[in-house]
């Protein structure tokens, strides 16, 4: 199995850095531009949300944990593309006003670790910007 972690410091206290990344509806908010759109719908009990990217590609996610307290949040994409895929984003305090964001990506095929790697790539860069804008006073 394939795992991509990618690690990023953003210049925005812990508590605005997980409320964005908590607010898992929204997530076309927390990287405008890498999602499009994005509708929260019940599947079997289950939140899930339908995620929409630029190339027109459509996922669905299903909201696995979130945790307030680890500051944690996992997902899973099952079928499509993908035999298994889940990640994980937590939100870590560096400082006050300075928070460290770990994802992880674990999926089969392995082959798809370079897409996903490229995907994360973009989708921190933009994550990093939106919030640190977002917290500036």
């Amino acid at each position: 199995m394939a795992s991509v972690h990618r690690q990023i410091v953003i210049n925005a206290p812990p508590a605005h850095v997980w409320a964005a990344i908590r607010d898992f509806a929204a997530v076309q908010r927390l990287v405008p531009g890498f999602i499009v759109d994005c509708r929260l719908e019940t599947q079997q009990g289950i939140d899930a949300r339908i995620v929409t990217f630029p190339d027109g590609r459509i996922a669905c996610e299903l909201l696995v944990d979130l945790d307030d307290e680890q500051r944690r949040l996992v997902y899973a994409e099952p079928g499509g593309r993908f035999i298994t895929r889940s990640a994980s984003v937590e939100v870590f305090a560096e400082d006050e006003s300075t928070s460290r964001v770990v994802w992880i990506n674990d999926l089969l095929p392995n082959e798809f670790a370079g897409l996903i790697a490229g995907n994360m790539d973009k989708a921190t860069a933009i994550m990093k910007q939106t919030l640190e804008t977002s917290a500036r006073p």
